[in-house]
């Protein structure tokens, strides 16, 4: 019969696809991920997964209790909310999510003054693209640009963040609806349907993007160095040594931010602590 850690291991490898990125998600080697595999394989008596050229793909066995996996995963992880969601004690770890930008230039220095009242507590800060799943629990708190869509997930506006465009403190201003001769630094080519990448084509069309990247702190290093013109969340851009806002009559769409948090902890202590103290500080009024 199989115990959760042996649907841990199934559920991790047919996510992942291979036994290295299974082994990151359980936090066990690579080694051990191949050893359980292959005893959980003996024990159910069928093969669950094909090993092909690219990975590891579920067999016709594998799919079919694939459903079942997930099932008992849900249950095993709502009974670990439940009796997390219990605990009062302002002490243990919170993991939190958000981007790069947003998690150093806006949530550190507010993290710092909870940690400075709460002593016990632990604040893991993950700086990532990954959406982490809240039910889970890959984090206890997520902060993203969209409202959240999953299932159980209390959450609210926290803030809104404006955008601006910089350039280097020496730079001369491009003449708005014109952009020859100068170039851009942006987002990545997936991203190219944000706001404030269209706004910025559609403000300097004869610009040419010179540099794109998914993070927002190269961009502002890459704006100072002089690579270009880039719209930046005004906590980065204004805090980015060497670079100044440049006005071309209209300003840039901003984003609001939202939290989340599931709902099976909303009763969490520490995690009301943080909230608390996260919305005391950045909540819109």
């Amino acid at each position: 019969m199989m115990d959760w850690s042996d649907v841990r291991v199934f559920l991790a490898i047919a996510r992942s696809g291979t036994l290295g990125a299974a082994a990151r998600l359980t936090g066990q080697t690579q080694p051990t991920m191949g050893r359980r595999l292959r005893a959980l394989e003996a024990a159910v008596g069928h093969e669950l997964f094909q090993r092909t050229s690219d990975g590891f793909v579920l067999t016709g066995e594998g799919a079919a209790v694939l459903n079942y996996a997930e099932r008992m995963e849900e249950e095993a992880l709502g009974f670990s909310r439940a009796l997390a969601g219990k605990e009062q004690q302002l002490s243990g770890l919170l993991r939190v999510s958000s981007s790069d930008w947003f998690g150093i230039h806006v949530l550190t220095p507010v993290f710092a003054r909870f940690l400075d009242r709460h002593r016990q507590v632990s604040v893991e800060l993950v700086t990532d693209a990954r959406r982490y799943n809240l039910a889970r629990r890959e984090a206890d708190l997520v902060f993203r640009i969209t409202p959240f869509d999953e299932p159980d997930v209390i959450q609210r506006k926290l803030m809104h963040i404006d955008y601006a465009l910089y350039g280097p403190v020496d730079c001369v201003a491009p003449d708005a609806g014109d952009g020859a001769g100068q170039t851009l630094v942006s987002m990545d080519s997936a991203f190219d349907a944000l706001p404030d990448v269209t706004w910025l084509k559609r403000m300097l069309p004869k610009a040419r993007v010179a540099f794109g990247s998914n993070n927002r702190g190269a961009q502002a290093r890459m704006c100072a160095e002089g690579g270009g013109f880039a719209v930046l969340p005004c906590p980065l851009g204004d805090t980015t040594p060497g670079l100044r806002r440049i006005d071309l009559g209209e300003a840039p769409p901003g984003r609001d931010v939202w939290l989340g948090y599931h709902r099976d902890l909303r009763r969490l202590g520490r995690l009301r602590a943080l909230l608390d103290v996260t919305i005391e500080a950045l909540a819109d009024t």
